[in-house]
Parts: C-alpha cells; sequence; structure tokens
C-alpha cells in the first residue's frame, strides 16, 4: 500500500515562492538545509495545507542555478510498507526505477538506499 507523501518543485527565489503558497493557502511548516562536505547545498521548505502536513516541499539550490518554465519540477514522495516488495513487484508491470529511490528515517534525515548484490 502507497502513501502519499509530498511534491518537489524547484524554486529560485525563497520569499517570493513562500508569498505565493501561503497565498495559495498553504502553511509554511519548516525548512531543512541540505549539508554536504561541510557546505550548505540547498534548503527544503516544506508547507502544509490543512491536515495534510508537510504536502509541498519547495528546494532553493544555493549555487544560483536558474530553470526554465516547467524545469523546476522534482518528485512526488509516497511511502509504502515494503520497498523492495515494492520494485520488484513494478518490475514485474515493466517499470524500473531509474535511479536507486531515497529513504527518509523518521527523524527526517536522507540516506541513500544499500545496493544489494
Amino acid at each position: 500500500m502507497a502513501e502519499y507523501l509530498h511534491t518537489m518543485l524547484s524554486i529560485t527565489d525563497p520569499a517570493k515562492s513562500r508569498q505565493f503558497y501561503e497565498a495559495l493557502g498553504f502553511t509554511f511548516s519548516r525548512d531543512m538545509d541540505i549539508v554536504r562536505n561541510g557546505e550548505r547545498e540547498a534548503t527544503n521548505y516544506f508547507f502544509s495545507m490543512g491536515d495534510h502536513e508537510n504536502v509541498l516541499e519547495l528546494t532553493y539550490n544555493h549555487d544560483g542555478r536558474d530553470y526554465d518554465h516547467g524545469t523546476g519540477y522534482g518528485h512526488i514522495a509516497l511511502a509504502v510498507d515494503d520497498m523492495e516488495q515494492t520494485l520488484e513487484e513494478l518490475k514485474g508491470q515493466g517499470i524500473e526505477a531509474e535511479r536507486e529511490p531515497w529513504l527518509h528515517a523518521l527523524e527526517g534525515a536522507s540516506q541513500h538506499r544499500e545496493n544489494r548484490s
């Protein structure tokens, strides 16, 4: 069984984006810096809608990149009971992951799925 978690969009102006999504009825929940090699690479901003917590993730990359209209889409996040089983079921339907899925621990830290041989 899958559970919808959130949709991610890349942004170039956090303040302007926050104002826009709050005007649409989203409520700012929290932000989270992504730090790699001791440098802040990106900041994720999470927004809720009514009783649905953290359903929108806006990601600001600190490297100054820009996006053309339509290229800021990042991902839709889902939770499943069993990642390995779900991937096998999808594979049986001819659907294979383009890259290894990311797992999110309960405390919110990201970790990459271990390769298994």
